[in-house]
């Protein structure tokens, strides 16, 4: 019974531990295995991946770390580690069947895994008896590291890629090139050496070579970490390296705990081989106890093992992601946007820069006080006032509740007050991006008598889904630090994704129908398939393989409607929260005329300013850490929110930065928002309707708006551009820009705000028109070569 001491305290301390999460975490998703409440549905099968393999998973290596690797508290620390990221991976296989993705998804629970394994290794050491500390062996290391690194460029799937990876971070992904991939092998190899040396001595076996491996994977991730605050500007105004080094660790580890098995086979068969070749027939072959011969040109070998695995490996992999980005955006109709490369362009050899604002007067909000309306009327007005400002583009939110009140039946009143927003919009020269908007899944608020667990709070409704397609499953609809976090929407957002009742396939083709109405409108500049996607309750299944899942079917629906506008593809709420996340797996769709939308709100609702921390990534450093994911996918960039910033002195501040790094990137973006009521559930009921055009409650009137964020938002800038840009700089009419086109062309028109007849000086350029409109002046031209517009 003795031997078995250690393992069985390691088991219930792991037991005890998961079940007092479980009851302290409201939400479910803060704890190793999770229960929000409500009502398990166990036909489905997925929801019981945490409780029927997550759990039995976690024990067994947990009790096996235990017996091999539980004298020490760093070599059972490493133990417990592997046992929750293999957790994590066998449940996430159980529901989606993908072995690629759940072994990377493994690494979303180290931050989970690192103080469940202290508390764990802790109490086991303290409570397992005396330990002796033995020594053993080391037996094969080298085998095991060449393993490690050569298996990294052959399984990189979903690994190392997003916004952490700056392009001088080495990386044994095949598409990053062959410097990269033979600098991250080597890193691999001589991390695995060090770290499997040093666990073989104190855990023997394959066990110590699997946890050496893990350790290298964390090693390795230190590494890339410590050579990004080099290369990715170091601690600009925020704390990026420190989460950008929490990614690089979590990748390491993730995939040391997957993979590693890999390299532990090389070393016991290496092991194995070498002891029937040394011992004598009679004495003890184990592989614990057996000292190899040294291996007489390991850095020979591994030179040559790298150098032929980038040289093969790389350039298969280049041409398969070249063939595999290829798309034809001369397919798309003369006069509809189109994504070209990395710009949205026109077709007819113009850059388009989309500069505008949300409109959120068609969303179908949660009013919290029946006397004072959730939305103000949209008018023609509207969209006379935001061209007034130079605005060409609007984000026009609609919901889906109000899209299809009754599932399979479109809403033909709804659909007229699109068709008018869309028309009205077109007459002032203004495309409209039509967003299917939600917050916090749908617009229920929390029932009357409903129980909220301590730590969440009762919440109003938002907006987003129709009844019909709302599972809750009696999970409590109350909020934890706001309303994209409620037991009630993650469930929704779950079942969405894994498509309870066919509500996707339904969305789907309601996309298919909306698709169709404007398929011949190129004043619709293309389709944002969801706002903010909510996490549910299984990230990064949900936020990466399945929500890539929904965009590539409603992608393929709107298509086959023939409708050939951009498809906007947005990550999930994470990004919104903490300045970055993981967006849809790579190759999620094989469509070229996708533009990539996340929301940049760094310094404004992301959570480390509502916990008053300094920022994760700041104003400045979100351009470029989006612009890496965009330029990951292939495809343009263009932010469909950004602003509320708070108070009018941190709004006008933060704006000026906002508009230079947007100026300095060459991109566009919607301001949120226009207008916003009174009665809005996101203004909170205040004295005055937050918003561009501000509400004054009292009178329900427009109240005076902000005109410094105003005269920011109006500066100058070209709205279509032959070639492409090169440079831009605004302030207000004054403004400096300078592009440049292999064709001649007559396409440029820049809109500069003011009164007063603005004094441009040109070169490069023909044919130089000025024409007073609405708020200012739009200046035309032809060119052709290198040409520059300055004004002020």
């Amino acid at each position: 019974m003795r031997r078995f001491r250690r393992p069985i305290i390691a088991v219930a301390t792991a037991s005890v531990l998961v079940l007092v999460q479980a009851i302290a975490d409201p939400t479910g998703l803060l704890a190793l295995v999770g229960w929000p409440g409500g009502t398990l549905q166990g036909q489905l099968g997925w929801p019981l991946a945490p409780y029927l393999v997550f759990l039995p998973v976690l024990l067994g290596v947990v009790w096996w770390a235990a017996v091999r690797a539980g004298e020490r508290f760093w070599t059972m620390f490493a133990g417990v580690v592997l046992a929750v990221l293999l957790a994590q991976a066998a449940a996430c296989v159980a529901m989606t069947m993908d072995a690629a993705l759940s072994a990377w998804a493994a690494g979303y629970v180290t931050a989970k895994a690192l103080p469940a394994a202290a508390i764990i290794a802790a109490v086991t050491r303290w409570a397992g008896g005396r330990s002796s500390r033995p020594v053993f062996e080391r037996g094969s290391v080298w085998p095991a590291a060449m393993a490690f690194g050569a298996i990294a460029p052959l399984a990189a799937g979903s690994w190392w890629t997003g916004a952490a990876y700056a392009a001088l971070i080495p990386s044994p992904r095949p598409d990053r090139g062959f410097v990269s991939v033979a600098v991250a092998v080597v890193l691999m190899i001589a991390s695995a050496w060090v770290c499997v040396r040093f666990m073989r001595r104190r855990v023997p076996g394959f066990l110590g070579t699997w946890l050496g491996v893990l350790a290298a994977g964390a090693l390795f991730g230190l590494v890339q970490a410590a050579i990004g605050l080099v290369v990715d500007d170091g601690f600009r105004g925020d704390l990026w390296p420190l989460m950008a080094a929490y990614v690089h660790v979590a990748d390491g580890l993730s995939f040391g705990a997957c993979l590693g098995w890999v390299a532990a086979l090389a070393s016991l068969v290496t092991d194995r081989v070498r002891a029937r070749r040394t011992i004598p027939q009679g004495t003890d072959a184990s592989a614990d106890a057996v000292e190899p011969a040294p291996a007489r040109r390991p850095v020979a070998v591994t030179a040559v093992a790298v150098v032929a695995a980038a040289l093969v490996i790389t350039p298969v992999a280049v041409a398969a992601g070249a063939d595999d980005a290829a798309g034809d955006a001369a397919s798309v109709p003369a006069g509809f946007l189109r994504a070209d490369g990395d710009r949205i362009t026109d077709g007819e050899g113009h850059e388009v820069l989309l500069r505008g604002a949300n409109v959120n007067q068609l969303v179908d909000f949660y009013q919290p006080q029946e006397d004072v309306p959730a939305t103000r009327e949209l008018t023609e007005a509207d969209f006379e006032g935001m061209a007034s400002y130079g605005f060409n583009a609007v984000r026009l939110g609609i919901s889906w509740s109000a899209l299809e009140p009754d599932r399979g039946e479109l809403d033909a009143a709804y659909l007229a007050q699109i068709d008018d927003a869309v028309a009205w919009a077109k007459a002032n020269g203004i495309r409209t991006v039509i967003d299917l908007h939600q917050d916090g899944w749908s617009n229920a608020a929390t029932a009357t008598g409903t129980e909220c667990r301590p730590g969440t709070d009762p919440m109003w409704g938002y907006d987003g889904a129709p009844e019909w397609a709302t599972i809750f499953d009696g999970t409590p609809r109350c909020a934890f630090t706001g309303r994209d976090i409620s037991p009630a929407g993650d469930r929704a957002f779950e079942h969405f994704w894994f498509d309870t009742d066919g509500v996707q396939t339904a969305l789907v083709r309601t996309w298919g129908e909306l698709a169709a109405r404007y398929a011949d409108e190129p004043a619709v500049a293309g389709f944002d398939l969801m706002n903010e996607p909510g996490f549910g309750q299984t990230a990064p299944v949900t936020t990466s393989l399945l929500l890539g899942r929904y965009y590539d079917r409603a992608i393929d629906a709107i298509r086959a409607a023939g409708a050939p506008q951009i498809v906007f593809v947005e990550p999930s709420i994470l990004w919104s929260g903490l300045g970055f996340d993981s967006g849809p797996s790579l190759g999620f769709t094989d469509d070229a005329n996708i533009v990539f939308s996340p929301h940049l709100y760094a310094e404004s609702i992301t959570m480390d300013r509502s916990l008053g921390i300094p920022s994760i990534v700041s104003m400045e450093r979100q351009f470029d850490l989006a612009r890496r994911v965009a330029d990951e996918y292939g495809m343009p960039l263009w932010s469909g929110e950004y602003g509320y910033w708070g108070e009018p002195e941190d709004v006008n501040a933060r704006m000026a930065r906002y508009a230079d790094a947007e100026d300095a990137h060459l991109l566009g973006s919607a301001y949120w928002v226009w207008k916003q009521a009174c009665g809005d559930p996101q203004n909170g009921i205040g004295p005055i309707g937050l918003a561009l055009v501000p509400q004054d409650c009292a009178t329900g009137d427009d109240a005076p708006g902000n005109e410094v964020l105003l005269g920011e938002l109006s500066r100058a800038y070209p709205r279509e551009a032959p070639g492409r840009l090169v440079s831009l700089e605004a302030d207000g009419a004054r403004f400096a820009l300078a592009a440049t086109t292999g064709e001649p062309t007559c396409g440029l028109d820049v809109w500069i705000p003011g009164a007063a007849e603005p004094d441009v000086s040109t070169e490069g350029l023909t044919y130089v028109e000025l024409v007073a409109t609405a708020g200012g002046w739009r200046m035309t031209a032809c060119a052709d070569g290198d040409y520059t517009v300055t004004a002020g």
